[in-house]
């Protein structure tokens, strides 16, 4: 309990601190009613009566009677409808789909960012020692609270007839990338610094010292074919979540380039957007980026441009740069979705036929409707990466100044507890507590979290690329034909 004083002082402060301000300020609706939002709003049946030349009829029935079915007429297809515009409002997104789920992840995510700053610095003046940082249960819950949100996103396309298409593209998605990671499975460390087979190792002797120590003789709990197996298939199922938020962001990206095409320093910025989660995967490639930087001597100097340990903190640096980036530039990508109800109307016009006035309205009124889907289709991949870092700094032993910190390899002591007791007191089971988080400690080395959240972070952000990739394909293929 002594050792947990001082960061629980600091939680819970923090915590009071966050419940007083969300009532005030909330992240996730300033970004989307106070960064210059504008929809598109659907014209009324007078308004398309009068632009289809439609005779208006008078209401039938008695004085002050209501009629709950609406009236149902066909408009040309041709017909130049115009779109009112007016700014997003907090009273306007309060009533979206999901978007309860998007302000508490959002928000979350922002509390969990500044508990892992504060904790940062703290440590930084009071170096941690057998302590346990409070801020990686706090990237835990961001984890798993946007990971179940996207399973929700991900389940509506396996609801209903209509979404056959949707529905085999996650499956496809998912095995093609199960597929990939059993590729990227078996390339060689000296290659693709996964940092698997490291903590394999150090897994596999940790644990049998661990069984051991109970009575167990093992030579370890499992073998690296079946870890290896269990590995794939999280790849594939992040690879299917990941596809269509990929494919969305795709089409906002390919319709921005179209709005830009003037401007050249937004179309600079935009591209390097895209394609800094390639340069983010491309680090994790040895003889590209590491072998480069820390083993090469180049000509005039006598040693590497940098060690290890501050290509390590480098990288980090790099990955949180590139999530501020794209989460600075997430207004824009939603203006570009919000715009989508005006390009529908555009290229209605060049067909043929007649539409009903329901069918029209709910065109442009259901791109507002899904606003929060696409946020957070947006915002959850890059939350990943970016808490997939955190812990990847905090559980693997990195730090920000690319000092040098020894990898735990420690003499492994795992004590045994005593016999227990019919009488036993608190004490004796915060005790029995301590001594089973030590041993917990000794068997999930930071070897062991820095191989696990180092692959978890490179593969997270290969697949957000991958699909986002994917995604631009495919809108570039069928504009041109």
């Amino acid at each position: 309990m002594a050792l947990l004083g001082a960061q629980m002082v600091i939680t819970l402060v923090m915590v009071s601190v966050f419940q007083k301000l969300g009532h005030f300020f909330s992240l996730a609706r300033w970004l989307l009613c106070s960064t210059g939002l504008i929809r598109y709003l659907y014209p009324t049946d007078n308004e398309l009566k009068t632009l289809a030349g439609i005779p208006k009829e008078k209401p039938k029935g008695k004085k002050g009677s209501r009629t709950s079915a609406r009236e149902v007429f066909r408009i040309p297809r041709s017909l130049d409808v115009p779109l009112e515009s007016t700014k997003v409002t907090a009273l306007d997104v309060i009533h979206l789909r999901f978007y309860s789920e998007y302000q508490w992840l959002v928000d979350f995510a922002l509390y969990a960012s500044l508990v892992f700053s504060m904790s940062e610095i703290y440590h930084g003046f009071y170096p941690i020692k057998e302590e346990v940082n409070l801020s990686t249960v706090w990237c835990i819950l961001v984890l798993g609270f946007a990971l179940k949100v996207l399973v929700s996103l991900t389940v509506q396309y396996f609801k209903g007839e209509e979404s056959v298409g949707e529905r085999s593209t996650v499956i496809v998605a998912a095995f093609a990338f199960l597929l990939i990671a059993m590729m990227v499975m078996v390339v060689d460390e000296r290659n693709l610094e996964s940092g698997l087979e490291s903590a394999y190792r150090s897994f596999n002797s940790s644990a049998a010292s661990f069984l051991g120590s109970q009575g167990l003789q093992s030579s370890g709990p499992a073998s690296k074919l079946v870890l290896k197996f269990f590995l794939a298939l999280w790849c594939g199922l992040i690879g299917g979540l990941f596809i269509f938020p990929g494919f969305r962001a795709a089409r906002m990206h390919y319709d921005l380039l179209k709005y830009y095409e003037v401007n050249r320093i937004r179309r600079f910025l935009l591209n390097i957007s895209f394609a800094s989660p390639f340069f983010l995967v491309l680090m994790w490639v040895k003889p590209v980026c590491r072998d480069y930087l820390t083993v090469r001597i180049f000509s005039g100097m006598s040693a590497p441009l940098m060690s290890d340990s501050a290509f390590d903190s480098m990288r980090l640096i790099v990955v949180i740069a590139v999530v501020s980036h794209r989460l600075f530039l997430m207004p824009l990508y939603l203006q570009a979705h919000l715009n989508m109800a005006y390009q529908r109307v555009q290229e209605q016009r060049k067909e043929a036929g007649r539409i009903t006035n329901h069918e029209l309205q709910e065109k442009i009124a259901s791109v507002f409707f899904y606003l929060c889907v696409v946020t957070l289709q947006y915002v959850i991949p890059i939350f990943c990466c970016l808490f997939f870092a955190f812990l990847f700094k905090i559980l693997g032993g990195l730090t920000w100044g690319g000092s040098e910190v020894p990898m735990e390899s420690p003499a492994l002591f795992f004590p045994t507890p005593a016999a227990s007791e019919d009488s036993t007191t608190i004490m004796q089971s915060a005790r029995q507590f301590t001594l089973a988080l030590d041993s917990l400690k000794q068997v999930f080395t930071a070897e062991v979290s820095r191989g696990v959240f180092g692959f978890a972070l490179w593969w997270s952000t290969f697949a957000w690329f991958s699909s986002s990739f994917l995604g631009l394909l495919y809108q570039t293929y069928f504009s041109h034909t």
